[in-house]
């Protein structure tokens, strides 16, 4: 008998496998909870690509209407363009239906705040009270509002990008870029965006059909079909999306993954280059961050994994760039959220005052290697062992802000039970691969020894 697999609650929201552990009764009972905890006005909601979004979006109606909210239907669009858009109507929060870079048999609810932002860890403890309790504020036949729609919304959030970039210095260079959108919800706004760019694109999976034409997490396994795109076509650079669009990864013009955390480390040094100020990224994000801020003289903060834990450090450090190494820029310029169009404005503006080719680009840095891996491990098992390998490395320099970080000078190795999943994620970082392999498979031993004790 398979087992099925609990529905995930976390910081951003609630994930999980459609008609087992996220059901369209459940969906509407959390919306209730969310409709109750927000009071009456209009709420967003959005979707990603998934098909079984438009069953949870009557769901997601239905709560909202119950409570008294005012439900305004933006569509398919981009997750960083609904959290700017939230904020830019002054609407009272919004809903969005996605699963992030979870697989095609996934979907689940993402709440935001009327900053835009997702909700902070006491206001989530608030929400949940109330979806515990089952205390909806139901209204009445004569108050229940009728569904807004909007349709063009979605080039607010682009042309406040266009406002902050040099969008003329990145038209003289004519870009040849392959552009790769996972069938996911960036298909909707990518190609406007890199047009008004003046770039020429090679587009590949742009059908909004949610059926995922690899796994949607831009990491290098992934990214194999692009890079065979950018060679063919000659391209100078290859942009791949995740399937809502907040992460962004990179291929250089021969083809080659340069790397989840290159997105930041671009981002971050160009931020830096035209306003000094403090950095946040979190924990597993690569030690070439330090290397940049020490070149401008500024400061940074590492926070736990997840967005909201960055971005609440950003607003109270007033930092001006951040994000996380999985290709997640946050520039407060535009809107403080993870944002894959912020990270391709950046990189191209960038690349457009550089002599040479993003590959020659990517030179110019320290050279790290950064290595990612899950264990599978059942989640009741996953914090006994980060508990037992933190009792036996507490004499080394250690961080237990978020799971486990052990730290040796240059190199470095992350261990973290996953909020989504029912894995253990291992990161290792050091200057040579070599080094840096050897820490992931030394850990992955430790975890295997542990678990034959404890299971």
């Amino acid at each position: 008998m398979r087992k099925i697999l609990p529905l995930k609650v976390s910081v951003s929201g609630v994930r999980g496998i459609v008609g087992e552990s996220l059901t369209p009764q459940l969906a509407a009972r959390f919306v209730s909870a969310f409709g109750t905890y927000l009071g009456q006005g209009q709420v967003l909601v959005g979707q990603d690509s998934r098909p079984s979004g438009l069953m949870l979006k009557k769901a997601v109606m239905a709560g909202l209407l119950a409570t008294g909210c005012q439900p305004v239907e933006v569509g398919l669009l981009p997750l960083p363009t609904i959290l700017f858009l939230t904020k830019k109507r002054q609407a009272r929060g919004a809903v969005v239906i996605t699963a992030s870079h979870n697989p095609f048999n996934w979907n689940g609810l993402k709440f935001i705040g009327q900053d835009g932002l997702y909700l902070r860890s006491s206001e989530v403890e608030e929400f949940l009270d109330i979806f515990h309790q089952g205390e909806f504020t139901y209204v009445p036949a004569e108050r229940i509002k009728p569904v807004l729609s909007e349709k063009e919304a979605g080039y607010l959030h682009l042309r406040r990008i266009f406002s902050q970039i040099k969008v003329k210095e990145i038209k003289k260079k004519k870009f040849r870029l392959v552009a790769d959108c996972a069938n996911g919800a960036g298909a909707t706004l990518l190609p406007r965006f890199l047009q008004e760019l003046g770039a020429e694109v090679r587009f590949i999976n742009t059908e909004l059909s949610g059926k995922f034409a690899h796994q949607s997490e831009p990491t290098p396994e992934n990214l194999k079909e692009l890079g065979h795109e950018v060679r063919a076509f000659q391209a100078d650079l290859g942009l791949a999306q995740d399937a809502d669009a907040d992460r962004l990864a990179l291929v250089d013009e021969q083809g080659q993954p340069l790397g989840e955390d290159a997105t930041l480390t671009l981002s971050v040094d160009h931020v830096l280059s035209r306003k000094k100020g403090p950095v946040v990224v979190n924990l597993s994000s690569s030690m070439v961050i330090e290397d940049i801020a020490r070149k401008y003289g500024v400061r940074v903060y590492r926070t736990k994994i997840g967005e909201s834990n960055v971005v609440e450090k950003m607003l109270e450090t007033r930092a001006v760039v951040g994000g996380e190494g999985n290709g997640g820029v946050i520039w407060p310029a535009v809107h403080p959220c993870r944002d894959s169009f912020t990270a391709a404005g950046l990189i191209l503006e960038k690349l457009s005052s550089f002599p040479g080719s993003i590959s020659q680009l990517m030179a110019t840095y320290p050279r790290y290697y950064l290595l990612k891996e899950k264990f599978d491990c059942p989640a009741e098992l996953a914090f006994k062992v980060v508990t037992e390998l933190r009792r036996r490395y507490q004499r080394e320099n250690i961080s237990t802000l978020d799971g486990l970080k052990i730290i040796w000078g240059e190199a470095w190795v992350h261990l973290r039970p996953s909020n989504t999943e029912p894995i253990i994620r291992i990161i290792a970082e050091a200057r040579s691969a070599e080094k840096a392999r050897r820490l992931l498979e030394k850990f992955k031993d430790e975890i295997k020894q542990i678990l034959s004790q404890v299971s």
